[in-house]
């Protein structure tokens, strides 16, 4: 019902005139058995020799027509089906931009794309080739039933009672067919899956030697597929038979009793050979409810997985005439946060006052919440307890594309398109050459960048793929410079780069004229020395919170860390001294 209701009917005027072509197509096809009984009776058996010359023009205009219209029908039904397809692969698309991260924690990548790109090209199918084949069987048939029914009224029951039970054979495979498919369905997402995720890893995956491996894991799910789709192919063999049978007896039994009413000379010879061709028609007709069936329990499976992602709303949405300010400082607070990712809470009783312009730097263990706390600012996630402040004003209150529009995120897995240096840094902000080469001077890229064979017009390949760790992180925090939010978080997004670059990089977002509200979550002791707060995080809750001099002076977790990662240094000068 979504793809009528929500594409079909709105695009019901695109069908008026595939609907008129098919009709006229229709009518003149079928005239060619009554062409036939008219030759046949009046012309050879009639001797109306005289009117020949007029009736080759009659079915010559007809044949002109037929395949005219027939064309008409075919190329916009197909126009039509690429429209409605255009439309939904759009709204598939804007709703994966509208859901929060946690519909892609769980929603893997192939599936995604399976949904867009295989499931809706079945949709395409049944529109431009199914919903054609139907309206076209259902207009057939009715047609050549009438002009049968005129013929023989006798004749043509027989003929459609003995077609009748293939009505309700194709209701069984309906069943058989869905549940098949939906099964397919997953199946082909879980191949994309595999194929996706191998060929991105394909270097860790020949780094272990593990071809092998992995080909026996793609074996195991492909032959899965094989074993569906064999089932599938047993369905059709076990009542395609039956179709084509009683298909096949409508005729026998029309040429037998046709043939005996014509020896009785209750029927003429001319309607005996036209009745022929119309009941070819109606076995025609039948024959493909079989291939029609199939093909929508294709759609209705994969018609059910896409409506399930156009039904879903965003867990994480914008308020309704949410706060819009023209200009955003950046003071930041936290009050008694906590959040829960899967029932688990992971933070706990966060409260933090964050002026606008200072740097924040986060440590601590793997695992402890770092990453988590700063995606809360920006709504990524939505707190499960307290309230999160951006210049006074609840997260929540916010207009969500304004909170974000004034934050610049670096994150920890380094993300780069298959683009041109340029457009990576740019990323479709249309900034000024001289914007961008300052950004990729504050973040030491530019050196690298010019001694690229195309400089800034350098495609890089999908991921980053031929730069180094630290070369991806500084493109990365180029195109948050340039940016110029108020709001800055760095991911862990140094911890590729060497000590002198660190310095330097930080160095020059710290003297920055419009200083932003910076966070940064480094390992390092180096990369968070000189922020103005740092903070110590364990098992989700903040341990230590000072600056550089009164954390050591407490000789807590961050002297520890600090004395470790230095206790080489200091040995070293004791012994240089």
């Amino acid at each position: 019902m979504t793809l009528f209701k929500n594409y079909i009917a709105k695009q019901w005027k695109l069908l008026l005139l595939p609907m008129f072509a098919m009709i006229v197509s229709i009518c003149a096809d079928s005239s060619y058995p009554y062409f036939q009984k008219i030759f046949i009776d009046n012309i050879i058996l009639g001797h109306m020799d005289n009117y020949l010359i007029i009736f080759l023009i009659v079915v010559a205009s007809v044949a002109l027509t037929h395949g005219l219209f027939s064309y008409l029908n075919e190329y916009l039904f197909d126009k039509f089906a690429l429209i409605v397809c255009k439309k939904l692969r759009q709204d598939l698309y804007s709703k994966f931009q509208s859901f929060e991260f946690s519909f892609f924690d769980n929603n893997n990548t192939g599936e995604l794309l399976s949904r867009i790109i295989e499931d809706v090209d079945v949709v395409w199918d049944t529109l431009s080739f199914g919903l054609r084949l139907l309206l076209e069987a259902i207009i057939l048939f009715s047609v050549s039933a009438f002009i049968m029914f005129n013929i023989n009224k006798t004749l043509t029951i027989i003929c459609l009672l003995v077609l009748l039970p293939v009505a309700y054979i194709g209701t069984i495979m309906d069943k058989k067919f869905w549940t098949v498919y939906s099964q397919i369905s997953d199946q082909t997402a879980e191949i994309n899956s595999i194929v996706q995720q191998d060929v991105s890893g394909i270097r860790l995956v020949k780094a272990f030697a593990r071809e092998k491996y992995e080909i026996s894991k793609f074996l195991k799910v492909n032959k899965k597929f094989f074993d569906l789709n064999v089932e599938q192919a047993k369905i059709v063999g076990t009542y395609g038979p039956i179709i084509e049978l009683l298909t096949n007896a409508a005729p026998i039994l029309m040429i037998v009793y046709g043939g005996y009413l014509c020896i009785q000379g209750n029927l003429s010879f001319g309607s005996l050979v036209a009745f022929t061709s119309y009941i070819f028609n109606l076995s025609w007709c039948v024959k493909n409810l079989g291939f029609f069936i199939n093909l929508l329990s294709q759609n209705k499976a994969s018609m059910g997985k896409i409506t399930d992602i156009l039904d879903r709303n965003s867990e994480i949405t914008s308020k309704e005439n949410g706060y819009n300010p023209t200009e955003v400082k950046g003071d930041i607070i936290f009050k008694n946060v906590s959040f829960s990712y899967n029932n688990v809470e992971v933070l706990h009783d966060i409260n933090l006052n964050i002026p606008h312009g200072s740097t924040v730097a986060i440590m601590g263990t793997t695992g402890c919440g770092k990453s988590t706390l700063l995606s809360l600012i920006g709504r990524y996630y939505d707190v499960t307890k307290g309230e999160i402040l951006v210049d006074n004003v609840n997260v929540k209150n916010w207009n969500l594309e304004t909170l974000r529009a004034n934050m610049s995120v670096v994150f920890q897995d380094t993300f780069l398109f298959s683009d041109t240096i340029k457009n990576n840094i740019d990323f479709g902000s249309d900034k000024s050459e001289s914007a961008l080469i300052k950004a990729v001077k504050d973040s030491a890229a530019y050196s690298f960048i010019k001694e690229m064979p195309e400089g800034f017009d350098t495609i890089i390949g999908e991921r980053g793929l031929g730069l180094s760790g630290g070369q991806k992180q500084r493109l990365a925090i180029s195109r948050a410079i340039l940016r110029k939010s108020p709001i800055l978080i760095l991911d862990d997004s140094t911890s590729a780069l060497d000590m002198e670059t660190e310095f330097k990089v930080l160095q020059n977002l710290k003297n920055d004229k419009k200083k932003a509200t910076t966070f940064i979550i480094a390992h390092r002791i180096s990369g968070v020395k000189d922020a103005d707060i740092i903070l110590f995080m364990k098992d989700g809750r903040i341990v230590e919170k000072g600056d550089h001099s009164s954390l050591v002076k407490a000789k807590g977790y961050y002297h520890s860390v600090y004395s470790h990662q230095f206790q080489d240094f200091e040995a070293l000068t004791l012994e240089a001294n």
